[in-house]
């Protein structure tokens, strides 16, 4: 028996109800922002992707060669691709622009819940546009999608890597090197707060291993706006530059009037987000309920255009969301609180049975068409099996309403409707505007 690949999924209409909704309520929550839709290739050039992050990822990828022996992939992202798409089709096109995506994407990697080697991800891209009001934008987006969907207990970490960048710098570690830089290299240990790997390096290119204790006092800062001021301290110490904290200060100012209040905001200096391409603010959320695999959202400030040569756009500022995580997160949140999970929007629009009772199905087609064109979900009966079991089987397939058209119905032009919700029957004139009244 053929089994669908490892890491991958089938969604039956019940789950994908539920997608489709929290696909739609993303969408109408970036188009409230002034997000429009875009769409790119499900496989692209490899080369896109090992030039973003070199050829170390290629182990990550599910890259082949077509039949012209060109090396291509499927996409393991969707930055890069709309990068190389605004390049390609939307140079001229007038700027900011707000684009919104949804779509799969695919990791060759260990499959386990939450992770998943074919993937679904919703993300935002503001171009053209760079600093702290801009980057307020698009943080308050993702904060009021999240609050939209009525997910609980999230977490928002926000920093500043041009922060971090400043003190390993200043105090001497070098952005230069192969195959990746030392200042690149302390990145990654800040973002897992790994102080041992921190204090090796440092000791490997000759930095005093006391620097290690005020980043440490830097990570271990927990709250919000407040917290800057600390900060300072520690930047004056250090005779650092104050401009990229002035800068999330700033963002952090517009988003207490700009987004929605999340559960938790706190200021982590230390967040990183292990990617070279990010320059500015970056942010994360996370979810207590997922454990290993809680992180749903991440984005930031970054340079990448300046690939494609339009350095003049660059910084960019977005984030991609995490569709199949923050549906695990809703779901486990509803079994830990005792609510029922809903996803604002999910439940579907009243559908109607039109069922023919002992006659010719053709007799009732033009109303069935009308009804359609009204607006209305109407699903013709197809089994023609009594009435009593119809009835039954429209109640266990979620239909709000039965139109029932007997040969006496015909005889008199009316039909019979009933109502599955609270059980109520009328008779009504056979046409599309009486039943619609009942429906």
């Amino acid at each position: 028996m053929v089994q669908r690949p490892r890491g991958t999924r089938d969604f039956i209409p019940s789950v994908m109800n539920r997608r489709l909704a929290f696909e739609n309520l993303l969408e109408s929550k970036a188009i409230s922002h002034g997000f429009k839709r875009i769409q790119t290739p499900i496989f692209e050039s490899l080369d896109l992707f090992t030039a973003k992050s070199g050829p170390g990822v290629i182990k990550q990828l599910y890259a082949f060669q077509d039949k012209s022996d060109r090396a291509l992939t499927l996409r393991p992202e969707l930055t890069a691709p709309v990068m190389r798409m605004i390049s390609e089709e939307m140079r001229s096109s007038p700027k900011p622009l707000r684009l919104s995506y949804f779509g799969q994407c695919f990791r060759y990697e260990e499959s386990k819940k939450g992770r998943y080697r074919e993937f679904f991800q919703y993300g935002v891209e503001l171009i053209g546009a760079s600093g702290p009001l801009a980057e307020a934008e698009v943080v308050s987006l993702a904060i009021g999608m999240l609050e939209e969907c009525g997910l609980l207990d999230y977490e928002v970490r926000i920093g500043h890597v041009g922060i971090l960048r400043d003190i390993l710098t200043g105090i001497g570690l070098s952005e230069q090197g192969e195959p990746e830089s030392p200042v690149a290299k302390a990145m990654r240990y800040l973002d897992k707060t790994d102080w041992d790997g921190l204090s090796e390096l440092f000791s490997g290119n000759n930095i005093d291993t006391n620097f290690v204790e005020e980043l440490q006092k830097l990570s271990s800062l927990n709250g919000g706006i407040e917290t800057l001021e600390s900060a300072r301290e520690i930047l004056s110490r250090l005779e650092i530059s104050h401009e990229s904290l002035d800068e999330l200060a700033s963002l952090l100012l517009s988003l207490q009037h700009l987004a929605p209040t999340p559960p938790s905001l706190k200021v982590n200096l230390c967040v990183a987000r292990g990617l070279d391409y990010y320059t500015g603010m970056v942010f994360e959320v996370n979810v207590e309920e997922l454990g290993g695999e809680g992180q749903v959202l991440g984005g930031g400030s970054y340079k990448l255009l300046h690939l494609f040569g339009l350095e003049d756009l660059d910084p960019c500022c977005g984030f991609g969301l995490g569709f199949d995580r923050v549906l695990l997160a809703l779901e486990a949140q509803a079994d830990r609180v005792g609510r029922q999970e809903v996803v604002p929007g999910e439940t579907p629009s009243p559908s109607t049975l039109v069922l023919p009772f002992k006659i010719e199905s053709n007799a009732v087609l033009s109303v069935v068409k009308e009804l359609r064109l009204a607006g209305k979900s109407v699903e013709l009966d197809l089994r023609g099996k009594n009435i009593g079991k119809s009835l039954d089987w429209a109640s266990k397939n979620g239909f709000t309403s039965v139109v029932i058209i007997g040969p006496q119905d015909l005889d008199n032009n009316q039909c019979s409707i009933k109502n599955l919700v609270n059980g109520e029957q009328n008779t009504v004139a056979l046409n599309s505007s009486s039943i619609i009244d009942f429906l």
